[in-house]
């Protein structure tokens, strides 16, 4: 194993007691790993979660960050902000196994709330806004421009960092862009983990990608058999054979 693949959560299971059957609770994802009493082991260096739409990936890795002591809407453990509260209580109720290293750096990067984030940024003052963003306001860029900004100033090396679908916010050059620094980061000591859909990210070298089910199952697969890089290649080598099933004469 490469000495430089940090683990510094070394798995992560749901604490024991009775939580109900509510959301999150009732998620496939949420019950399986409620039935395991070893968890979900989270590997040295960079973890990707894949799965469709509801299948809980992003409440996950919202849970892990949260667990892990970062704000729910995003950013650092510093951040303390909530414009609405809408995480779910799976992080209250999540127990994370940690190794016998800590991070020097922790954040918790998410597109859907990074707009919060942002402002946030702005409101600490400028010496915060000089360290995150290099004294450039966000709101002063595209979004994917002021994301590769945060990776690039705010992504030290040895710390832990998560990320939900970052792909929203980034254009195809953007996700290469993204790949070549997480790969960067990974060699620096981090452990990185991410919830996506972008074949273009699942491309890291090294990088394990964890597969969810629709019944919550959870399987390592390699990058060729994960859904999103099969079936955009699928796609693209013959989209008039989805088009038609897709897309019908007006």
């Amino acid at each position: 194993m490469d000495s430089n693949r940090a683990q510094y959560i070394r798995s992560v299971r749901v604490a024991r007691g009775h939580h109900g059957d509510d959301y999150p609770f009732n998620l496939p994802i949420v019950r399986r790993l409620r039935k395991s009493p070893d968890g979900l082991p989270i590997p040295p260096g960079i973890t990707f979660l894949v799965g469709e739409n509801g299948s809980g990936k992003s409440t996950l890795i919202e849970a892990i960050a949260v667990a892990a002591g970062m704000n729910a809407e995003g950013g650092s453990q510093n951040y303390r902000f909530a414009t609405r509260s809408s995480e779910s209580p799976l992080g209250a109720n999540l127990t994370l196994s940690w190794g016998t290293r800590k991070p020097h750096s922790r954040f918790f990067l998410r597109a859907e709330s990074y707009y919060n984030v942002a402002t946030e940024t702005e409101n600490i003052g400028p010496e915060q806004l000089e360290k995150v963003f290099a004294g450039v306001s966000p709101h002063d860029r595209s979004h994917g421009q002021s994301f590769i900004d945060l990776m690039l100033l705010r992504f030290y090396p040895r710390g832990l960092y998560i990320l939900d679908e970052p792909e929203a916010a980034l254009s195809p050059r953007g996700c290469m862009a993204a790949v070549a620094r997480l790969a960067e980061l990974a060699a620096e000591g981090c452990q990185i983990l991410v919830a996506t859909h972008s074949p273009i990210l699942l491309s890291v070298p090294g990088a394990t990608i964890f597969a969810i089910s629709e019944d919550g199952d959870i399987e390592e697969v390699a990058y060729d058999d994960a859904m999103p890089v099969r079936l955009t290649r699928d796609f693209l080598a013959e989209p008039e054979r989805y088009l038609r099933h897709l897309v019908s004469d007006r």
